[in-house]
Order: C-alpha cells, then structure tokens, then sequence
C-alpha cells in the first residue's frame, strides 16, 4: 500500500483505503476499526493523499504530504511529544519544527491537527507508507536472489 491507495471524502472524517473503481465512483473502506465500505459518487469530493501537498515559502510553493509525514516518521517514530490536546502555538511549533518553510499564513491549525490524525492512522493502520520508497523489502529480497544465481 502506499499514498496512491489511500483518500479522504469532504464531510468525512478519517481516511480510506481506496478498493477500485465502480461505474457509480469509487469503492472506499475506512480505515479504522469498523472497516465499513462506502462508495463515493461523482458528488463527493475524494482527494488522493499522493495529490495533497503541504503550502510553503519555497520556489515550487508547495511540499508533498508524503514526503511530510515521512519527515514526522523518521523523527519521531510515533511519539510526537505533544499534549493530548495542544493549543495553536504547540502545533504551529511542531510543523514550523517539522517543515521550517512552512507558509503560516496559508496552513491553518485545522490543518496541522488533520496532518497529525492522518500521520497516526496510517501509523496504526499501514505503518508501511510511512517507509522511504528505497527502502521496500520486496526488493531487497529480489536483489538477494539474484546474487545467489
């Protein structure tokens, strides 16, 4: 699983694991507990966690979430050192600490607090997403076989 196979529905809280594609929209199963299944119509606004990015100062304007929530993972691993209920400054702290060029002005509390909720599903739920892509194990066992021929 990676970026590409997981979303968000307007309205909806929490992520999805993208199933496939159906005449009517696309077949999604969330990813909590529940497992429950939901087929998203055209009228719903589905958004691809691999097309999120993050707005920032920099020249191209924008980091992508996946490379985001890996900084947090490779950081952090999990504890995120903030209360269980931060105020504005503590979590304008964490993502000024996590992406130093970030545009305060354009990335809203909300946000960071669905940055943090989505980076501890997916740690629950897919810890594998969270690797840097050279680092799958599939491939490492494949170079593996190769040098024992």
């Amino acid at each position: 699983m990676n970026f590409k196979d997981l979303a968000t529905v307007a309205g909806k809280p929490g992520l999805f694991k993208v199933l496939k594609p159906s005449r009517t929209g696309v077949i999604l199963e969330s990813m909590d507990a529940k497992k429950t299944k939901l087929v998203a119509g055209m009228s719903q606004r589905v958004s691809i966690l691999s097309d999120i990015s993050i707005y920032t100062l920099t020249e191209e304007g924008a980091e992508p979430l996946e490379s985001v929530m890996q900084k947090i993972e490779a950081e952090f691993q999990g504890d995120l050192g903030l209360d269980s209920n931060p105020d504005d400054s503590e979590l304008r702290a964490f993502m000024k600490h996590i992406l130093p060029e970030v545009d305060e002005a354009r990335v809203y509390t909300s946000d960071i607090k669905k940055l943090i909720t989505w980076y501890k599903l997916i740690r629950e739920q897919a810890p594998e997403v969270l690797e840097p892509a050279g680092e799958e194990k599939p491939e490492e066992t494949k170079s593996e076989d190769k040098q024992d021929k």
